[in-house]
């Protein structure tokens, strides 16, 4: 059962989406028509690419859209709603069509992630879960995918929960972390409803409640043989922690049959003590005995652990992750791009701004990603009116919409559209899958990208363009509204 799924969530939103919503009805223009787009700006980070998830939370409330005689009270008694907008929220059926690229799909600035179209009052309504759902999972996974490449195959685990900004930023962050590349995450919860591995050893507060460190450790040693990794950091990591460790491993576990899972660093030099740590592992027979570290992490402190050549098998992540601590909003927002004329066909909408990057791209549009033929590398996303005819192998022209005198054409190459759709006519007609395909989706396409891309300071910049016919109606519509 999906978490979100237990709550009926639909009322929030952001208070404007009703006013306005009240506002359309009396206008009589309520079931008119209009298109909305989830973009964002920029990628976290200054990085090269983000990763978009949510989706599966996102379709949640939507199916579950509805309205409840405590809201239609609690609306009432705001003495601002005509009793006409009540009974339509107390009949609201949900009859939107909606678009949305895929969870783990790769994506970049200024591109539709979700498209929204149906009566205005409703893809208005649903602004507030577009943006909450897809904005704080693709962070969260574009986090972590960056994390998890820094550790450069090594495993990371998700150890956040007690940092989230809340109960549903840890559930949900760590089923963000998981599709961005971690093995598993601390957060129990998650296990039960995302079947995310649950990992976790002991705390300091265990060796401490014991006489000694080697009390401690041989108690949980007894307790988990076969499942045994030890936190060696609550005293003295070379003096005591280690050496504790290995007379366990030798005294308890060998007798029983087993062998050791791991050790565990949680703060010091971890660089310095991961390899003394490994060599006196070694020494004493235990050269598959894995190190751990944790300890506020990030993926440029893992980078440059891995640089100073500590002996680190893997890691463990916290708050650095599940908050995206260096850079922790993910800028996406809705905006109407689309509203339906007199004769029924739809008419482009944009929003102009001081700011050249703040002026939207009007239009139903669909994004393209090409691909070429011989390693299946992604080369550049293309964005095109939704009714465009757009070759699926090329050849396809494609100018920088800023510097239109650049412009490269295409031959070999494969043409995917990236929006797929999930609700028609306010059903949802998209088969989820479940969160190892999402994963192993996610992986795959990252990996599809250019290295240069990924790297995690001053990444290429990688190519985002319009189709001509889109290029000229934005710009139409620019010279109109500059008069």
């Amino acid at each position: 059962m999906d978490w979100s799924n237990n709550r009926n969530l639909t009322m929030l939103v952001d208070f404007y989406e009703l006013t306005m919503g009240n506002g359309y009805l009396k206008e009589g223009i309520g079931n008119k028509r209009a298109v909305f787009d989830m973009f964002f700006r920029k990628v976290p980070d200054k990085a090269g690419f983000a990763i978009c998830a949510g989706l599966e939370q996102l379709v949640g409330y939507l199916q579950n859209l509805h309205f409840s005689e405590e809201d239609i009270a609690f609306l009432r008694g705001k003495k601002i709603f005509s009793e006409a907008f009540l009974d339509y929220l107390r009949d609201f059926k949900f009859s939107c069509n909606v678009w949305a690229m895929k969870e783990g799909t790769p994506i970049f600035p200024n591109e539709p992630v979700v498209v929204v179209e149906g009566p205005v009052i409703q893809a208005q309504l649903v602004e507030t879960m577009v943006l909450l759902s897809i904005n704080f999972q693709s962070l969260v996974t574009t986090k972590a995918n960056r994390i998890c490449r820094a550790a450069q195959g090594r495993p990371v685990m998700e150890f956040g929960s007690r940092r989230a900004q809340s109960y549903d930023a840890a559930v949900l962050g760590a089923r963000a972390a998981y599709i961005g590349g971690c093995v598993g995450t601390a957060c129990a919860i998650s296990d039960r409803e995302y079947q995310i591995p649950a990992l976790g050893t002991i705390a300091h507060s265990w060796v401490q409640m014991f006489p000694s460190e080697y009390d401690a450790f041989r108690a949980y040693a007894e307790a988990y043989p076969s499942a045994c990794t030890l936190l060696v950091d609550t005293y003295n990591v070379l003096k005591s922690g280690i050496p504790n460790a290995i007379r366990v491993f030798d005294e308890v576990l060998g007798p029983m049959g087993y062998r050791p899972q791991g050790v565990r660093i949680d703060s010091g030099d971890i660089a310095y003590l991961s390899k003394k740590a490994r060599k006196m592992l070694d020494d004493a027979g235990y050269p598959d005995c894995k190190i751990v570290a944790s300890n506020s992490l990030d993926e440029y402190l893992i980078r440059d652990l891995l640089l100073q050549g500590a002996k680190v098998d893997s890691f463990g992540v916290g708050e650095n992750l599940i908050t995206s601590k260096s850079d922790p909003v993910f800028g996406g927002v809705y905006k109407l791009v689309a509203v339906e004329g007199e004769n029924g066909q739809l008419e482009p909408r944009i929003k102009l701004s001081e700011t050249a990057e703040k002026i939207t791209t009007p239009n139903k549009k669909m994004v393209y990603r090409l691909y070429k033929k011989d390693d299946h590398e992604s080369v550049a996303d293309y964005i095109a009116m939704f009714d465009e005819d757009v070759p699926p192998e090329g050849p396809i022209t494609l100018f920088d919409p800023v510097n239109t005198w650049k412009s490269k054409t295409f031959e070999d190459v494969e043409i995917k559209p990236l929006l797929v759709q999930v609700f028609k006519d306010g059903e949802c007609i998209y088969d989820l899958p479940d969160i190892e395909e999402i994963k192993a989706y996610c992986r795959d396409q990252v990996d599809h990208l250019w290295e240069e891309v990924k790297r995690f300071e001053n990444p290429h910049r990688y190519y985002v363009d319009l189709s001509e016919k889109l290029w000229h109606s934005k710009r139409e519509l620019l010279k109109a509204y500059q008069g």
